[in-house]
């Protein structure tokens, strides 16, 4: 699923009004900022079919400083070649445990947090099997630019609960994979999970 053009030129016209707004001196400069990036703003909206811009005004505004990518963590855990999914309430799909990396957090630390908040697992990260750019695999378009770390986690303790984004918690085999939450992880990606799992040496994917 390739991302439309359109996309590209509202990301780009963000970015550049986040960091004008962000470094700009001069008042009359900030006010032109703020316009490119309401324009961004309704041309994603329009380009969406919303009618209201103003949640994505607000998405856009919250994002302040130089912009970047933001980074999405998520963890391949095996028990005996299955692979453990959560089910997130959000839209009652399967996917990997995992979310936003947050400030002040290392990304093997967000990797374990993630897994016990929305499993109730206790994991050791084993490896990085692969860094993606989210929008070269396949996942719906989104306002943001992601990039996505892949982690392989051992498990250590704890037991199957959900948390409060997941109303369900279950190991799948490869051949058995529940519908997913195509936002979050893909089928691609899960099947490139089952072969780092089997084969412990191989590199680190990466774009």
């Amino acid at each position: 699923m390739e991302n439309p053009q359109w996309l590209g030129w509202a990301r780009r016209l963000q970015a550049i009004a986040q960091i004008g707004i962000e470094y700009c001196k001069d008042p009359y400069d900030r006010q032109r900022y703020e316009e490119i990036q309401r324009l961004a703003a309704e041309m994603t909206a329009k380009s969406a079919g919303l009618s209201d811009i103003g949640p994505i005004v607000d998405l856009f505004k919250n994002e302040v400083g130089y912009a970047t990518p933001k980074i999405d963590i998520r963890t391949a855990v095996f028990d005996q070649d299955r692979i453990l999914l959560v089910r997130e309430r959000a839209d009652d799909l399967w996917t990997l445990p995992g979310g936003w990396a947050d400030i002040g957090e290392s990304p093997s630390s967000a990797a374990v947090r993630e897994v016990k908040e929305e499993s109730g697992y206790e994991i050791v990260v084993r490896k990085l099997a692969a860094v993606y750019d989210r929008d070269k695999h396949g996942h719906p378009p989104m306002a943001y630019h992601v990039y996505k770390f892949f982690f392989i986690g051992e498990l250590c303790g704890g037991r199957a609960e959900p948390g409060l984004e997941t109303s369900g918690v279950e190991f799948f085999g490869e051949g058995e994979l529940p519908p997913l939450s195509m936002t979050r992880v893909t089928p691609a990606q899960l099947k490139q999970m089952f072969s780092h799992s089997r084969n412990p040496g191989w590199a680190t994917s990466y774009d």
